[in-house]
């Protein structure tokens, strides 16, 4: 009994870690604004948003099963760097349940840049979405330092 208590320790754990939800931030080789707005995503709003470059599901994946809190999803949403930093620094655009300043100062300035890039991505790939018709404007060079 006393080999097996270790060896059955191990094995708990290890299922235990196995089922867990992972979420993994594939946001590497960018500059230092988007990979620190990429963390920042993660930490702060992931819990209401997806998108896939973290592995972020706070969105619903059906309108019938949405909730209040579900935020947009950026795999689907493009947004360019000037409404992502509006909408953080004024809780979204309809004033709904985003809180104002999740972020702020160049945090703001890192997150816009990271959805900037990678919001949209998954709908872009059909040419006949929104998503790949929205023209942003580019991201300023100093954002974020």
């Amino acid at each position: 009994m006393r080999r097996t208590l270790p060896l059955l320790l191990v094995a708990a754990c290890a299922l235990g870690l196995a089922a867990c939800g992972s979420q993994s931030n594939d946001v590497t080789g960018q500059s230092a604004a988007v990979e620190a707005g990429s963390q920042l995503f993660t930490a702060r709003c992931s819990g209401c948003h997806t998108l896939s470059a973290v592995g972020a599901e706070g969105s619903a994946a059906k309108v019938s099963s949405a909730e209040r809190t579900n935020g947009p999803n950026f795999n689907a949403r493009r947004e360019c760097y000037e409404n992502v930093v509006y909408a953080i620094r004024n809780g979204g655009y309809s004033g709904a349940i985003m809180p104002a300043n999740i972020v702020v100062g160049k945090e703001t300035e890192q997150v816009a840049a990271f959805l900037a890039k990678y919001s949209g991505q998954v709908a872009m790939k059909d040419p006949s979405s929104a998503a790949s018709k929205v023209k942003c404007a580019q991201v300023p060079a100093n954002a974020g330092r």
